[in-house]
């Protein structure tokens, strides 16, 4: 008998196997949206500012591999920004473990991302990027907890963690 666990960790797993060839593959969905962003810069300008992981999640759209990012087990109180530009993304406060290997989250700060559709991989998913820089952060669902019942699955790569000031 399976679970609906067993069916979302094949799903994961699917998932995370498409991820890794796409990103073997050199292929990345282009960005079809006409957004403008207050941070613009060159191609060439990213590459120069970025590591490779940073510029291929953050400006191509790749995923990281699952369970490789060491936010996926932070806990410490702070603020996590986005990588690109850092801009404030999440609270510490709304970070949960969700077990899927990526860092999650159940709602963004007031006004740090925006959302568009991704038809990719065959199906429909919503992604989730900077609203400052557009760099592509991971993907929200709806199967988080209380009270948003949103998940934001996002690449560690593409923020980065600061912690709150003690004393």
């Amino acid at each position: 008998m399976y679970s609906r666990r067993d069916f979302s960790r094949l799903g994961i797993a699917l998932a995370g196997g498409l991820a890794a060839l796409k990103s073997a593959s050199g292929f990345a969905a282009e960005d079809s949206s006409s957004e403008k962003f207050e941070i613009t810069k060159t191609d060439a300008e990213w590459k120069a500012e970025l590591t490779p992981a940073q510029y291929n999640v953050l400006r191509k759209q790749g995923t990281e591999p699952a369970g490789t990012s060491p936010l996926d087990a932070n806990d410490a109180a702070g603020t996590y920004l986005c990588a690109g530009c850092a801009l404030a993304l999440f609270p510490s406060e709304t970070k949960y473990h969700s077990g899927t290997g990526w860092p999650s989250f159940w709602k963004p700060l007031d006004n740090a991302v925006s959302t568009s559709a991704d038809n990719s991989y065959f199906m429909t998913r919503t992604e989730v990027h900077c609203r400052r820089c557009g760099g592509h952060l991971g993907h929200v669902f709806e199967d988080g907890p209380k009270p948003t019942g949103l998940r934001y699955c996002m690449n560690g790569v593409a923020l980065k963690f600061v912690p709150k000031a003690t004393g």
